[in-house]
Protein backbone atom coordinates (compact mmCIF):
# COMPACT_ATOMS: atom_id res chain seq x y z
CA UNK A 1 0.00 0.00 0.00
CA UNK A 2 1.47 3.32 -1.07
CA UNK A 3 -1.29 5.61 0.25
CA UNK A 4 -2.41 5.14 3.85
CA UNK A 5 -4.62 8.18 4.23
CA UNK A 6 -5.29 11.86 3.69
CA UNK A 7 -6.70 14.98 5.27
CA UNK A 8 -9.44 16.59 3.21
CA UNK A 9 -10.67 20.16 3.06
CA UNK A 10 -13.55 21.56 1.02
CA UNK A 11 -13.59 25.10 -0.35
CA UNK A 12 -15.58 27.27 -2.71
CA UNK A 13 -13.76 28.36 -5.90
CA UNK A 14 -11.43 31.25 -5.06
CA UNK A 15 -12.41 33.15 -8.19
CA UNK A 16 -16.04 33.48 -7.04
CA UNK A 17 -17.20 32.45 -3.56
CA UNK A 18 -20.82 32.62 -4.74
CA UNK A 19 -20.38 29.49 -6.88
CA UNK A 20 -22.41 26.62 -5.50
CA UNK A 21 -19.88 23.93 -6.45
CA UNK A 22 -17.15 22.83 -4.09
CA UNK A 23 -13.48 22.01 -4.56
CA UNK A 24 -11.76 19.32 -2.53
CA UNK A 25 -8.09 19.29 -1.61
CA UNK A 26 -6.82 16.09 -0.02
CA UNK A 27 -3.38 16.40 1.57
CA UNK A 28 -1.84 12.94 1.38
CA UNK A 29 -0.14 11.28 4.35
CA UNK A 30 2.33 9.61 1.97
CA UNK A 31 4.33 10.70 -1.07
CA UNK A 32 2.81 8.82 -4.02
CA UNK A 33 5.02 10.31 -6.74
CA UNK A 34 6.33 6.87 -7.75
CA UNK A 35 2.88 5.54 -8.65
CA UNK A 36 1.86 8.49 -10.86
CA UNK A 37 3.22 7.21 -14.22
CA UNK A 38 1.56 3.85 -13.58
CA UNK A 39 -1.70 5.53 -12.55
CA UNK A 40 -1.49 7.67 -15.68
CA UNK A 41 -1.23 4.50 -17.78
CA UNK A 42 -4.09 2.77 -15.98
CA UNK A 43 -6.57 5.66 -15.83
CA UNK A 44 -5.64 7.47 -19.04
CA UNK A 45 -4.47 10.79 -17.69
CA UNK A 46 -5.28 13.77 -19.88
CA UNK A 47 -2.16 15.68 -18.85
CA UNK A 48 1.08 14.49 -17.26
CA UNK A 49 3.92 16.58 -15.84
CA UNK A 50 7.25 14.88 -15.13
CA UNK A 51 8.79 17.43 -12.76
CA UNK A 52 7.27 17.76 -10.28
CA UNK A 53 5.23 14.66 -11.07
CA UNK A 54 1.50 15.20 -11.43
CA UNK A 55 -1.29 13.81 -13.55
CA UNK A 56 -4.72 15.14 -14.44
CA UNK A 57 -7.83 13.03 -15.04
CA UNK A 58 -11.42 13.59 -16.01
CA UNK A 59 -13.83 11.44 -14.02
CA UNK A 60 -17.62 11.76 -13.75
CA UNK A 61 -17.46 15.24 -15.28
CA UNK A 62 -14.83 16.46 -12.84
CA UNK A 63 -11.19 17.41 -13.23
CA UNK A 64 -8.93 15.59 -10.80
CA UNK A 65 -5.27 16.53 -10.31
CA UNK A 66 -3.03 14.09 -8.47
CA UNK A 67 0.48 15.05 -7.38
CA UNK A 68 2.93 13.47 -4.98
CA UNK A 69 1.31 14.87 -1.85
CA UNK A 70 -2.10 16.16 -2.98
CA UNK A 71 -5.33 15.32 -4.77
CA UNK A 72 -7.51 18.19 -6.04
CA UNK A 73 -11.07 17.70 -7.35
CA UNK A 74 -13.29 20.41 -8.83
CA UNK A 75 -17.03 20.93 -9.34
CA UNK A 76 -18.37 18.84 -6.48
CA UNK A 77 -21.95 19.11 -5.26
CA UNK A 78 -21.30 18.09 -1.66
CA UNK A 79 -18.94 16.37 0.77
CA UNK A 80 -20.44 12.94 0.10
CA UNK A 81 -19.47 13.23 -3.55
CA UNK A 82 -15.91 14.22 -2.56
CA UNK A 83 -15.72 11.17 -0.27
CA UNK A 84 -17.01 8.88 -3.03
CA UNK A 85 -14.40 10.08 -5.55
CA UNK A 86 -11.56 10.05 -2.99
CA UNK A 87 -12.44 6.49 -1.92
CA UNK A 88 -12.44 5.37 -5.56
CA UNK A 89 -9.14 7.13 -6.27
CA UNK A 90 -7.35 5.83 -3.15
CA UNK A 91 -8.38 2.30 -4.17
CA UNK A 92 -7.13 2.91 -7.73
CA UNK A 93 -3.82 4.31 -6.46
CA UNK A 94 -3.17 1.37 -4.12
CA UNK A 95 -4.32 -1.25 -6.63
CA UNK A 96 -2.15 0.30 -9.34
CA UNK A 97 0.84 0.32 -6.98
CA UNK A 98 0.26 -3.33 -6.09
CA UNK A 99 0.12 -4.26 -9.81
CA UNK A 100 2.91 -1.97 -11.05
CA UNK A 101 5.08 -4.89 -12.16
CA UNK A 102 2.56 -5.67 -14.91
CA UNK A 103 1.91 -2.04 -15.97
CA UNK A 104 3.94 -0.08 -18.49
CA UNK A 105 4.38 3.42 -16.97
CA UNK A 106 3.25 6.34 -19.13
CA UNK A 107 5.03 9.68 -18.91
CA UNK A 108 2.71 11.74 -21.09
CA UNK A 109 -0.99 12.51 -21.24
CA UNK A 110 -3.30 11.02 -23.79
CA UNK A 111 -3.66 12.77 -27.11
CA UNK A 112 -6.39 15.37 -27.15
CA UNK A 113 -8.71 16.46 -29.92
CA UNK A 114 -7.95 19.75 -31.65
CA UNK A 115 -10.35 22.56 -30.82
CA UNK A 116 -10.57 23.87 -34.39
CA UNK A 117 -11.29 20.37 -35.74
CA UNK A 118 -14.27 20.15 -33.39
CA UNK A 119 -15.42 23.68 -34.17
CA UNK A 120 -15.40 23.13 -37.93
CA UNK A 121 -17.84 20.22 -37.42
CA UNK A 122 -20.24 22.33 -35.32
CA UNK A 123 -22.98 24.50 -36.89
CA UNK A 124 -21.25 27.74 -35.74
CA UNK A 125 -24.59 29.47 -35.18
CA UNK A 126 -23.89 30.49 -31.56
CA UNK A 127 -27.55 29.66 -30.91
CA UNK A 128 -27.02 29.01 -27.17
CA UNK A 129 -29.42 26.01 -27.31
CA UNK A 130 -26.71 23.89 -25.63
CA UNK A 131 -26.54 26.35 -22.74
CA UNK A 132 -23.18 27.84 -23.80
CA UNK A 133 -22.67 31.38 -25.13
CA UNK A 134 -20.85 30.30 -28.30
CA UNK A 135 -19.96 27.24 -30.34
CA UNK A 136 -16.31 27.94 -29.47
CA UNK A 137 -17.04 27.52 -25.74
CA UNK A 138 -18.96 24.32 -26.49
CA UNK A 139 -16.02 23.03 -28.57
CA UNK A 140 -13.58 23.80 -25.74
CA UNK A 141 -15.75 21.80 -23.36
CA UNK A 142 -15.77 18.88 -25.81
CA UNK A 143 -11.95 18.98 -25.86
CA UNK A 144 -11.93 18.72 -22.07
CA UNK A 145 -14.45 15.87 -22.04
CA UNK A 146 -17.21 17.91 -20.42
CA UNK A 147 -19.57 17.88 -23.43
CA UNK A 148 -20.52 15.40 -26.13
CA UNK A 149 -21.78 15.91 -29.70
CA UNK A 150 -25.26 14.80 -28.62
CA UNK A 151 -25.49 17.91 -26.42
CA UNK A 152 -25.53 20.22 -29.46
CA UNK A 153 -29.21 20.37 -30.52
CA UNK A 154 -28.39 22.16 -33.80
CA UNK A 155 -25.93 19.51 -35.01
CA UNK A 156 -27.22 17.52 -37.98
CA UNK A 157 -27.11 13.72 -37.71
CA UNK A 158 -24.39 13.60 -40.38
CA UNK A 159 -22.20 16.18 -38.62
CA UNK A 160 -22.86 14.47 -35.26
CA UNK A 161 -21.62 11.16 -36.69
CA UNK A 162 -18.61 12.91 -38.22
CA UNK A 163 -17.74 14.57 -34.90
CA UNK A 164 -18.27 11.37 -32.91
CA UNK A 165 -16.01 9.49 -35.33
CA UNK A 166 -13.33 12.17 -34.96
CA UNK A 167 -13.57 12.07 -31.15
CA UNK A 168 -13.49 8.25 -31.03
CA UNK A 169 -9.75 8.40 -31.72
CA UNK A 170 -9.15 10.38 -28.51
CA UNK A 171 -11.19 8.70 -25.77
CA UNK A 172 -12.43 12.00 -24.31
CA UNK A 173 -14.34 11.32 -21.12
Amino acid sequence: MILTGYTKRLTRPECNHEFESLHCIAELHDDISEVLPYLNAELGGTHYVVDPPQVMFHHLGRIIKVSGREIAINALTDEAQADQILTWLVNEINETWANRESIEPRYKGKDRPILMEILKRLPKTNCKACGQPTCMVFAAQVVEGGRTPSQCPELSPEKRDELENYLADFDVS
